[in-house]
């Protein structure tokens, strides 16, 4: 997931909504020195890399570079499907704050339990129980 230079507050509310620890982020100022191409020193501190571990997967954070266009758009979600109810609806609840509601968490004919929204940072999320 790229960002337009957000990504440690994202990180941040992702980590808590997902019950991640709290990642190591690396910044773009730990890039070994390029003389062809120097960096910007007011950009060092955008986040270059950071992983949030939860449930056995992984979703990895960066912050695009200036000038680089990232615009979200509803054709690209993340999923996250769990077996354990009470995990699913805590995620629900911590990713709902700021958020959009499409379809509000609860059964569906093709799960038991399937919810989608669109968070504060413009990025669509579907949950669902997997039997």
């Amino acid at each position: 997931m790229t960002s337009n230079g957000n990504c440690r507050e994202a990180a941040a509310f992702y980590a808590k909504a997902l019950k991640a620890p709290k990642p190591k982020i690396m910044e773009y100022s730990e890039m070994p020195p390029d003389p062809a191409n120097p960096l910007d020193p007011k950009l060092g501190d955008l986040v270059m890399h950071t992983v949030l571990y939860f449930e056995g997967a992984y979703l990895m954070l960066a912050d695009a570079m200036p000038g680089s266009s990232v615009r979200f758009g509803d054709s690209m979600s993340g999923m996250v499907g769990s077996k354990d109810e009470k995990a699913l609806r805590g995620y629900w609840e911590r990713l709902k704050e700021g958020a959009t509601i499409a379809m509000d968490l609860g059964p569906q004919f093709w799960s038991p339990l399937y919810g989608y929204l669109v968070d504060k940072f413009g990025v669509g999320w579907q949950l669902i129980l997997d039997e």
